[in-house]
């Protein structure tokens, strides 16, 4: 099927593989190549359609917006026309991440203004919300993962998107990846664009305060972040999360699943009024999610030791040299019948007995007495004579 582009045509519907509508005959291929097939959105300063671009072999399937503003007027017309422009420029710059639809072609027709951009096959959000409830805490912080870096690529090519809600965050069948679309409300973050108060753009509930009266800056991206996440938590609307007369957000409230504190903490300081208590980058934002999981701990381990052998029975220490040649004199007065001089700690003693065999001779006692000590010590004696029998 052909659809015509033509606002004005009263029956757009066109068979197949027609270059003309059947009805005001107005030229079905855009720059002799895109063929428009069906219309698949329609924002606030145009109309999206799903196409082919026949120019290549495969004819991959493409996005056309059409500059279509619903509101009339010079001012409003003009305004439109140039956000409209900005889209085209913004896509084109960062439309090489993968994460960002990328900028195909960017023209006029007819009088008419048309931006071509990549085709990102999935569902946003707010189908995938409908579709298959609310979302849970694992859900949420995945989200946050997932598209925090892209908005931190973003923020540092000095954009901000200024329309972040679930229906310009698309789920790639793919590979699951969200992507982030619709560009067309973005502003370029210069000094000068920060300083003065612009338009206020953006979806009534997701826009953060300081947006609503023109002067967005990076943090109304964390704001509008924010508020996804409390609708695909609560499946509420974010009207209904937020108590105007307190001023404050009660969407824990309508949670049907719990939220860690540590999550809470963060999605409230996303959604904090005034911008200085509020995350002022991506960066922070990831930070704080990430450091909440505690450090593995790695428990000390003590070394188990090899066991321990079993002591061995060790053979008596001899006694000294000078305590045995001490006892082996007083023995030698024994036999000679000459006392030795005691020391105070030794008792006296008793006389030795008498004995029938008459005494040896100082030589040969000696000689014994040698052969003995050598036995305590542990030594041969060389001067011992050979044994007589």
């Amino acid at each position: 099927m052909s659809y015509c582009l033509n606002p004005s045509c009263p029956s757009p519907q066109n068979p197949a593989g027609a270059n003309f509508c059947r009805t005001c005959g107005a030229k079905l291929l855009l720059k002799e190549r895109y063929r428009t097939l069906e219309p698949i959105g329609q924002g606030g300063f145009g109309k999206t359609f799903l196409a082919v671009d026949e120019d290549k072999p495969s004819q991959p399937r493409c996005v056309i917006k059409q500059f279509f503003p619903q509101a009339q007027g010079t001012n409003t017309v003009q305004k439109a026309a140039e956000l409209f422009t900005q889209e085209a420029v913004r896509l084109d710059e960062l439309g090489k991440h993968p994460q960002i639809p990328e900028l195909l072609a960017y023209f006029s027709q007819d009088s008419q203004q048309y931006l071509v951009q990549e085709f990102i096959d999935g569902k946003d959000l707010a189908h995938e919300l409908t579709e298959k409830g609310v979302f849970n805490e694992a859900q949420v912080r995945s989200l946050l993962n997932d598209l925090l870096p892209v908005l931190q690529f973003v923020h540092q090519h000095q954009v901000i998107h200024r329309d972040i809600k679930p229906e310009n965050i698309i789920r790639r069948h793919r590979d699951s990846q969200l992507v982030l679309v619709d560009f067309g409300a973005s502003k370029v973050a210069s000094g000068t664009a920060l300083a003065r108060t612009g338009t206020a753009i953006g979806s009534a509930g997701y826009s953060a305060p300081e947006q609503n009266i023109g002067r967005a800056v990076f943090a109304s991206d964390i704001y509008g972040l924010g508020v996804t996440c409390i609708h695909l938590l609560t499946g509420r609307h974010p009207f209904d999360l937020f108590d105007a007369n307190e001023g404050i957000w009660v969407w824990r409230d309508a949670c049907s699943q719990p939220v860690s504190v540590a999550l809470g903490r963060i999605l409230d300081k996303m959604l904090e009024s005034a911008i200085n208590r509020r995350y002022q980058s991506a960066a922070e934002v990831l930070r704080d999610l990430n450091s909440q999981t505690p450090p593995t701990v790695v428990k000390s381990q003590t070394p188990t030791l090899p066991p321990t052998p079993p002591i061995k029975s060790q053979p008596p220490v001899p006694k000294s040299t000078p305590a045995i040649d001490a006892e082996l004199a007083e023995l030698k007065s024994q036999f000679l019948g000459t006392p030795t001089p005691k020391t105070p700690s030794q008792k006296p003693t008793s006389q030795a007995a008498s004995s029938p065999s008459p005494p040896k001779s100082k030589t040969q006692i000696d000689l014994e007495l040698e052969e003995l000590k050598s036995q305590f010590l542990g030594s041969t004696n060389p001067n011992k004579p050979p044994t007589q029998t």
